[in-house]
Formats: structure tokens, C-alpha cells, sequence
């Protein structure tokens, strides 16, 4: 049976240490009040409910999986789910980085992000029903009406309601210009939508009252494409004026999915058959405001993958520890056994010490991105929080796909720590593996996200924001370019800056010619840019250790912290190199392929 132990020493180190959020945050009257202790009383103690409410309910829930009442239409969780939710919600979880004018405690994101990682790292498939209803309060609280803020955003704060996004369909992925979901306008004012969605993720559940789905469709007058998606908000069961519930809506669960992984979680196919619904936001003007609940399901999952980084790491650091295999190359290391531990291995630690790197190097960005949200929803000077929402839409697909991508790496290589062990069910790893493959293909393909960054948010402004997060890594290379003990840091970090402004200028010089040289290039591009900002972050961490070692700290924390970033980049940084020279190989050897793919 797997472990999981809360990484609360790594958290505190890049919330107060590296990034010292408690500072940024005095900037900020919504948090000018929150300090070091605060925050930790709150990731220690929502560390222990993910360790010991949901972590146990991980392996079971796998196996039982959900099931669907065709006659009903009702879906029931495993064992455990529903009490859990219900702990979580007695225990002020749901409400945690709310608006208090809606009953929230007002924490900050940075808080939230934390405790999710825990969450995914226990149980990512639990998770996403209360993720998936934290970003539909996100979006009703930024584009919704009075009427439905009032009737919706309490519920869903307190966690008695839950939410979700309705975007697919089975013709239409990531186009989401080709939905053909109707709404219908009625004389008082709602609509009536009908047709089918599918992939809805926590679809339908029994574990709160409400499910209240955001639904894309068009309206009769709906310009095609893109330009004619309007939102909805729906709600399983229909309001009262009172607040009370009313009549069951027409929109309900027709199937769910058998899926590779997240088996605890009802991946439902929806059925809305002239379902009452209201609009949020502008006629046609729906992804706009999706894009909100979009943006922090794509932050969402990249925090799945780190957290499950994060637990698969440490199961295979204590079993390589205590399975012995073999001698070490350089003669016995246990002379009291017949056979040293598999950690004395070369490979075996390049496989532990990868998922370490990408873990700590992912919990990094993390935080730092959501401490720039914080400063872009709450910072009292606008130019900060212009720059911070800028930095923050930069980041995003590196999130999503870097981190996510790095999960897949990670997951896999602590498997193989186990052997053959790692394939057997009973000892976790498999799973890990499995709910982790989804994070590359949800909220938008790791290609997806790739095209995003280089067309839209790189070349799309002349690489405006890549050159704001440049003079952040220019800052860092000019004040501790003279140290010889950050040399080994820094210059990686300073050679490759210089490299990707070349490396942009080539590409989009190439992509205005023809466009199919960004497509080519793009998946490569993401996980260079990725690296420059982890290779950022990395520096700052043993910036924080060496000077921690200098004033006499005997802490190994700190030691370990420098070694591992020394192996990021020697190891997993010079990854580089490679991708742009794939990047640049061009679009003619996959395009001019019509023979080979005949």
C-alpha cells in the first residue's frame, strides 16, 4: 500500500523563503493581515485532511469506481466519497480563497493552490469535484448576474452546491466553433437548451444537493463559429425564489465513460433535453467568460500532476531504500545483507532524482504563479496588476503542459523503480500513472497549449511578456553574476535567455511566411520556454540554500536543495539543446509526408 506525507517543509520554503508571499501580500488590503503563522496552520492542517480523509479512499475508489442508475439517471460515488465531501465541506475547505461577501474566508489563491496539490497528491479523482465548482464560482463571480451571484455563488462557496464546465461534444473537441447545443429564449427571460455534451468531468454525483452546470450553446441568432458560443448557467435542480429547491431540470447523466484512469470521478455524457438555463455574460459572447473557468482548470491541472509528482516520488524513494537488488558498481555498500538497496544505482537515482526535480521545480511555479494572480486580482496599483495578468496568461499553458508533461516523465520513472511491482496494483504506482495521462489531454492538449503560448502569447505581441519575464531573469543573472558558487545556475539560465530571443525571432520570421513552421515547432518551443523558467526558479532556490549554508544553517534541507538543482541542470536542463534543434528542423519532414502516411 502506498504512503503519502505532506511536502510542508518545501511548501514554507518557496512561500516565505524564496517568494516571502507574506510581504506581497501587505500590499494588498484583502490580505495585508495574513501572516507566516496563518499560513501555515492552514496548509499543515489541510495537508492532514488530504492525508488522512482522502489518501485512504484513493486505491478503493479506483477500484469501486462510479455507477450510473439508468433509470434514474443518478450516479453513485465509491465508498467514502460523500462523507469525505461532506468533512470537507464541514471543515470550511470549499470557502478557503472565496469572496467573503458570498461566505468565504477570503484567503488568498496562493493558500488554495497549496492545499490542492495535497488534494491531488491524496486523490486527484475526489478533487475534482470540488475543483471543478471552485472555477464555475470564478466565472459566475466575474461574468454573472446579480440574480445569479445571489442564488449560486453562496452555495457553491459553502460547498452544498457544486459546479461544472459543459464545453464538449461528441463532433467537437477543442473547436469549440463547431458545438451545435441550442438555447431557445423564453418570455421570462430564461432559455431552454438542448443537446449533448460529453467528457463533462463530476457530471453527476451524490455528494451535494445542486450540480450547477455552465453550459456553452448558441443562441437562434448566433453568428457561425467561435463568434456565436453564449453561456449558460443550468442547474440540475431549479432555484426557488426562496432559495429552496425546485423542480428537476431536464439535463442529466445518459452514460459515463469507462475510462484509462480517475475512475472515482463520473466522467459524465449529458443529456439536456429543453433544460431551463440563464446567461451569464453577453450573448455570443460565451467563451469569454468561459475562458475564466477555463484558465483555472488549466492551472488546476497542472496542480494534479505535481501532486501526484509528488506522492509517486515518495513511494519510490522509500522503496528504493529498502529493496535490495544486486551490488553497487563500486563494491558493496549493505555488507550485512546479500544484496545492497536499488537506491546505490546510478539510474535508479536519475528516475528518483527526475521526479524530485520536476516536483520541487513545479510546486516553484505554482506558487509564484499564484501569488501573481493574487497581485493581479488585488493589488491596489494597476500597473502590478496589469503586469501580473500578463506574466500569469504567459504561464499558463507552461503549467498545464510543461508540468503536466513532466508528470507523465516522473510518474513513469518511479514506476520503474518499482520493477516489476511497480506494474501490480496493490502498491499504487500504476494508478498514479494511469490518473495522471488525462492531465495531458484535458482543459485544452498539451499541443493545444503550445500553440497558445507561441502564437498567441509570444509572437502574438512581439514577445512583449517574454521580454517583461526576461528582465526578471536578467535581474537575477546581473546581481549574482560575479558569485562563483551561482555560477553553475546562473549561466545556464543567462546563455539560454540570449538563445530563446533568437530562437522566437527565427521561428515567428519562419511562421509569418508559413504558418505550418509554429505548428511544427510548437510542442518544442513550450518545454524550452518551460525549462527557462524552471532554470529561473531552480536559481532562486539555490540562491535562498547557499546563503542559508554561508550564515551557518546545518539544515540538510538546504543541502539537498542545491544538490538537487544541481542535477536539474545538468541532467534535465541540457534537454534544451535538443528541442530547438528539432524546433528548427522545420515543417517540410512532417508535411511533405503524404507517401508515408498513405
Amino acid at each position: 500500500m502506498p504512503a503519502y506525507t505532506p511536502p510542508l517543509r518545501d511548501m514554507q520554503f518557496v512561500l516565505h523563503e524564496v517568494l516571502h508571499v507574506t510581504d506581497e501580500l501587505k500590499a494588498m488590503p484583502a490580505h495585508a493581515d495574513i501572516d507566516v503563522d496563518t499560513i501555515n496552520a492552514v496548509i499543515e492542517e489541510g495537508g492532514k485532511f488530504a492525508a488522512e480523509v482522502i489518501f485512504p479512499l484513493n486505491i478503493s475508489g479506483d477500484e469501486e469506481g462510479c455507477v450510473l442508475d439508468k433509470t434514474t439517471h443518478e450516479v453513485k460515488t465509491p465508498t467514502g466519497f460523500k462523507d469525505a465531501y461532506a468533512k470537507y465541506v464541514e471543515g470550511g475547505w470549499a470557502a478557503l480563497s472565496c469572496d467573503p461577501q458570498y461566505g468565504g474566508q477570503g484567503l488568498p489563491f496562493v493558500v488554495n493552490q497549496c492545499i490542492y496539490e495535497m488534494l491531488n497528491s491524496a486523490n486527484q479523482a475526489w478533487t475534482m469535484y470540488p475543483g471543478l465548482s471552485h472555477g464555475a464560482y470564478e466565472a459566475l463571480a466575474a461574468h454573472g448576474t446579480d440574480t445569479q451571484k445571489t442564488t449560486y455563488l453562496p452555495k457553491l462557496v459553502s460547498g452544498e452546491w457544486t459546479g461544472t464546465m459543459c464545453l464538449t461534444e461528441p463532433h467537437c473537441g477543442t473547436d469549440l466553433g463547431l458545438l451545435r447545443t441550442k438555447a431557445e429564449p423564453q418570455a421570462d427571460g430564461t432559455y431552454r437548451l438542448t443537446g449533448n455534451k460529453i467528457f463533462i468531468s463530476a457530471g453527476e454525483h451524490d455528494m451535494a444537493a445542486n450540480i450547477i452546470h455552465l453550459v456553452l450553446a448558441r443562441l437562434p441568432d448566433a453568428p457561425k463559429g467561435s463568434k456565436g458560443i453564449s453561456l449558460f448557467a443550468v442547474p440540475k435542480f431549479n432555484v426557488n425564489a426562496d432559495g429552496s429547491l425546485g423542480s428537476r431540470n431536464p439535463i442529466y447523466c445518459g452514460g459515463l465513460e469507462h475510462k484509462m484512469g480517475i475512475h472515482g470521478n463520473a466522467t459524465a455524457q449529458i443529456v439536456i433535453d429543453g433544460a431551463v438555463g440563464t446567461l451569464v455574460g453577453q450573448p455570443h459572447k460565451g467563451l469569454a467568460a468561459m475562458f475564466v473557468m477555463m484558465n483555472a482548470a488549466r492551472l488546476g491541472v497542472g496542480n494534479q500532476s505535481l501532486g501526484l509528482t509528488e506522492v509517486a516520488y515518495q513511494n519510490a524513494l522509500a522503496y528504493a531504500k529498502d529493496r535490495t537488488q544486486m551490488r553497487s558498481l563500486t563494491g558493496p555498500k549493505a555488507k550485512d545483507k546479500d544484496a545492497d538497496p536499488i537506491i546505490v544505482h546510478p539510474d535508479v537515482r536519475k528516475m528518483l532524482l527526475t521526479a524530485k526535480a520536476y516536483a520541487e521545480g513545479g510546486r516553484a511555479l505554482q506558487i509564484w504563479c499564484t501569488l501573481l494572480l493574487d497581485k493581479e486580482h488585488s493589488h491596489p496599483d494597476e500597473k502590478v496588476r496589469k503586469d501580473s495578468g500578463e506574466l500569469v496568461a504567459l504561464l499558463t499553458p507552461i503549467v498545464k503542459a510543461f508540468i503536466t508533461d513532466n508528470g507523465h516523465v516522473s510518474t513513469n520513472a518511479c514506476m520503474q523503480v518499482f520493477g516489476g511491482h511497480g506494474f501490480i496494483k496493490e502498491w499504487g504506482m500504476e494508478q498514479f500513472t494511469r490518473d495522471n495521462r488525462i492531465n495531458l489531454i484535458y482543459e485544452g492538449t498539451n499541443t493545444i497549449q503550445s500553440l497558445d503560448l507561441l502564437g498567441r502569447k509570444i509572437l502574438g505581441n512581439n514577445g512583449a511578456t517574454l521580454k517583461k519575464f526576461g528582465k526578471l531573469v536578467g535581474a537575477l543573472v546581473a546581481e549574482e553574476g560575479v558569485n562563483e558558487k551561482m555560477s553553475e545556475f546562473i549561466t545556464p539560465i543567462a546563455v539560454l535567455g540570449e538563445q530563446l530571443t533568437k530562437f522566437t525571432t527565427e521561428i515567428g520570421f519562419k511562421g509569418f511566411q508559413n504558418p505550418d513552421e509554429v505548428g511544427a515547432a510548437a510542442v518544442d518551443y513550450l518545454r524550452v520556454a518551460g525549462h527557462f523558467v524552471f532554470g529561473y526558479l531552480f536559481a532562486r532556490m539555490a540562491q535562498v540554500a547557499l546563503r542559508e549554508i554561508a550564515a551557518g544553517n546545518t539544515d540538510a534541507f538546504y543541502l539537498a536543495k542545491l544538490q538537487t538543482a544541481r542535477f536539474y541542470f545538468a541532467k534535465l536542463f541540457p534537454e534544451t539543446a535538443t528541442l530547438m534543434r528539432t524546433a528548427r528542423a522545420g515543417s517540410k519532414v512532417l508535411m511533405d509526408t503524404d507517401a508515408a502516411l498513405a
